[in-house]
């Protein structure tokens, strides 16, 4: 069976690594060939991707299916097969081999066409989430993760040149207070495994389990720091209950009471989170705050 790269893939590589990008994506097939014989694979299907990977269905040499997960190597997804062998199938997506040279996985085959995006109950949603949540945050972290402690001391580095590049001051003000709430919490920045970007897309249906988590970005920290994609995501059902303010505290309150969190220790590393977005978002041309980042800061300030 031919492989054939998704358009929509290269366009993202080359958005973002120009001809560097375009070189990788140009030799995913040639990869792909080696890990197919390699690990002795079948093809069983067409590919999916995302924004990064490229992920082809395929058969293991005894039957078994899985999926074969081909992405460059960068400070993100470095930790990503540290991380799933840490959690071991717990909540979380099951790593069968991995070549870390390449950043080259073999998973467990989950069913990519079901996400909890797809549950209708934002709240059911939700509480389903953030139960994942709480047994992937159970863990230490492994050594060779990331560490958030280190991100912090770069946020707050970063705080005056992104208010800097802000043109309203309500934006500043707001990027001026989270980087205050990450100053009060920088000194102790947690061990858990955090998985960084567990939104409702990143959890599929499984067989082994009915749901479990992929694609993490695994860090050593405080759970707190992994609550913002769960605030964010589905943004429609916040605005559509007539209350953004309180949607948003309806959200982070469920998840921190689930997880048996501090609730202001939890919301100043959410204003991190925050932080840590706008400072890309500034990096990448942005002038103003994002609307759904400020939203989330003003309803999450009322927990400090």
């Amino acid at each position: 069976m031919e492989i054939v790269v998704p358009e929509a893939l290269t366009a993202s590589h080359v958005k973002w690594d120009g001809d560097a990008g375009r070189a990788w994506v140009a030799g995913l097939p040639e990869l792909a060939a080696r890990y197919l014989e390699e690990w002795e694979l079948r093809l069983d299907g067409g590919p999916w991707h995302g924004v990064v990977a490229l992920v082809l269905p395929v058969v293991r040499a005894d039957g078994t299916r899985a999926a074969l997960k081909l992405q460059p190597v960068t400070g993100e997804n470095s930790g990503e097969g540290p991380g799933l062998r840490a959690w071991a199938g717990r909540g979380a997506v099951r790593l069968l081999d991995e070549d870390p040279l390449t950043g080259t996985l073999l998973l467990e085959r989950l069913s990519a066409g079901r996400s909890l995006s797809s549950v209708p109950d934002d709240m059911e949603a939700l509480r389903i989430l953030t139960g994942l949540l709480g047994r992937l945050v159970s863990r230490p972290a492994p050594p060779g993760v990331r560490l958030l402690g280190d991100i912090a001391r770069g946020l707050l580095d970063a705080a005056p040149r992104t208010t800097a590049g802000l043109a309203r001051e309500e934006d500043r003000e707001l990027v001026t207070a989270c980087a205050a709430a990450v100053a009060d919490v920088a000194a102790e920045p947690g061990d858990r495994l955090l998985h960084w970007d567990l939104h409702y897309d990143n959890v599929l249906a499984g067989d082994r389990e009915p749901w479990l988590a992929i694609d993490p970005k695994p860090l050593a920290g405080d759970p707190g720091f992994d609550l913002m994609p769960a605030l964010r995501n589905r943004w429609d059902d916040v605005v559509a209950s007539g209350d953004v303010r309180r949607a948003v505290l309806g959200r982070f309150d469920l998840m921190t009471d689930l997880l048996g969190l501090d609730r202001a220790r939890a919301a100043r590393w959410t204003l991190g989170r925050a932080l840590q977005n706008t400072v890309w978002d500034v990096q990448g041309g942005a002038g103003r705050m994002d609307e759904v980042q400020a939203a989330i800061v003003r309803a999450v300030s009322a927990r400090l």
